[in-house]
């Protein structure tokens, strides 16, 4: 016959085991919700029928909400980005890879991607983004992110961006 002990020890147990499984499954992926702000200087040049933009965007990313990991909400990171953007009648074509560089010096690396809006004051539009790793705490981390850009008068640009992540 079990006694009341025993059954309560083995029930600890088995909440101890879920509950470490749990935590490390909660670390192998997740969510964030982030916004970032940046200051471009883009040059644009008129080449035949399209217009070839390019150039660096310098900022800052915030983690607003994280289910965890490598991502903690409330933190700030530095952000460089290089665009290059072609539009033509049919849309814009751009791409951005980008380094954000945490306090601690680690890195991670995404790529944004997208196919619709402008680069111009008052425009913008949405996007697809991929989280594609790093260095310390963001090494292995790959995702994707969905994400809506605006274009600010004076040079300024904000995104805000959902993500799910996995190691």
């Amino acid at each position: 016959m079990v006694t009341a002990t025993k059954m309560a020890a083995a029930l600890v147990a088995g909440a101890a085991v879920l509950g470490a499984a749990h935590i490390a499954t909660a670390e192998e992926s997740g969510s964030v919700r982030l916004i970032r702000t940046y200051v471009q200087d883009y040059t644009t040049i008129e080449h035949g029928d399209a217009r070839y933009t390019g150039g660096p965007l310098e900022g800052s990313v915030t983690i607003l909400e994280s289910s965890g990991g490598p991502f903690v909400a409330g933190t700030h990171e530095r952000i460089t980005c290089v665009v290059y953007a072609k539009s033509t009648e049919a849309g814009i074509d751009l791409d951005a890879p980008c380094t954000m560089t945490a306090p601690s010096g680690d890195t991670w690396y995404t790529h944004s991607k997208r196919r619709s809006g402008n680069v111009e004051a008052g425009g913008g539009g949405p996007g697809a983004m991929e989280i594609l790793g790093g260095t310390g705490v963001y090494a292995g981390i790959g995702g994707s992110c969905t994400y809506d850009v605006g274009y600010l008068p004076d040079s300024w640009v904000a995104m805000i961006a959902d993500c799910t992540w996995q190691k």
